[in-house]
């Protein structure tokens, strides 16, 4: 098990908290993962993202886990996505320039799926995965054609049927979890081994 490293990364807000696994030597990029809606007790310890989190780190990425303004030791106030958008921007630059890389995968988890399609817009990225993206409550940008989207078959908080409308004009596929709902239980292992074969 890599050691967590808890740092405090400058923010336009302030410090935004982050917990970063460094796998080390086998290091081959970064990937930078945002959790749920904060409103609704998102945080960077939602097993979904530290899932997500372990996964990339068994791959040789440093993965990044930072909470959003207002959540735990991030200062600011929730900004309705906006200030979010800007913060891991931040984070991804900080990253970027400490381990001197541009090789970044971007993953976000519901309400950070919305953030990062924002964030990927503004780096001009295109390595990008979506977990039961909240299509239906947050305006998605339109992602690159690579995007791997992962989704519940029965999620209760987005309905696949949102995630396939939303899916359907960009002509982008989507991975379908069978018998899965928003949080995966269950099927934490199966999200992860898809993540792994998309990353390979």
């Amino acid at each position: 098990m890599l050691a967590i490293e808890n740092l405090r990364v400058p923010g336009p807000a302030g410090a935004i908290e982050v917990d970063l696994q460094d796998p080390g030597p086998i290091r081959r990029g970064i990937a930078l993962i945002a959790h749920p809606n904060p409103l609704q007790g998102g945080s960077k310890d939602n097993k979904v993202v530290t899932t997500l989190a372990r996964c990339f780190s068994r791959l040789g990425y440093v993965a990044l886990r930072p909470n959003f303004r207002g959540v735990g030791e991030t200062a600011g106030l929730h900004d309705q996505g906006v200030g979010e958008t800007d913060d891991l921007v931040a984070v991804a630059r900080y990253a970027m320039k400490r381990f001197e890389t541009e090789h970044l995968v971007l993953a976000g988890f519901s309400f950070g799926s919305f953030i990062q399609t924002r964030v990927a817009k503004q780096l001009a990225h295109d390595r990008l995965i979506l977990v039961g993206a909240a299509v239906s409550r947050f305006k998605h940008e339109t992602v690159a054609p690579s995007t791997l989207v992962i989704h519940g078959e029965v999620d209760d908080v987005v309905p696949l049927s949102g995630v396939l409308d939303w899916a359907r004009p960009q002509n982008l596929p989507v991975v379908v979890i069978p018998g899965g709902e928003h949080f995966f239980h269950g099927r934490l292992a199966q999200l992860s081994q898809i993540v792994t074969d998309w990353c390979r």
